[in-house]
């Protein structure tokens, strides 16, 4: 299927919540985030209202963005993945930490000294 939609003026970026770039995330495949760099300025314009649609890909885009439609082709399923993961928080998680209730645990246990005496 051949992409009727109009690269960006410019890279995409977004440095606030993806600092080390699109491809060093791990939330987009290499592909995925080689098409967010090329189309994102453009998808961003058209969801924002700054740029009009000229495609029939682009409108149906358009639709997509005001949830009118479901996502059909691969532009469309990156720009919902990268809202998505850009106005959620982030989760993080370690390999060596405690939960809570393990910490108060530990903290309220009485610790008992065993000294001989000789």
């Amino acid at each position: 299927m051949m992409i009727d939609f109009r690269f960006g003026n410019k890279r995409f970026y977004d440095d606030k919540r993806f600092k080390h770039g699109f491809r060093k995330s791990g939330d987009f495949t290499l592909l995925e985030s080689e098409l967010l760099s090329l189309y994102g300025e453009t998808m961003r314009a058209l969801d924002a209202g700054e740029m009009m649609p000229e495609g029939q890909q682009e409108q149906h885009f358009l639709l997509v963005c005001s949830k009118q439609l479901e996502a059909n082709t691969k532009l469309e399923k990156i720009w919902i993945k990268y809202k998505d993961l850009a106005h959620s928080r982030r989760r993080f998680h370690t390999l060596n930490s405690r939960s809570k209730s393990q910490v108060d645990n530990l903290e309220n246990e009485d610790e008992t000294f065993v000294t001989e005496d000789g």
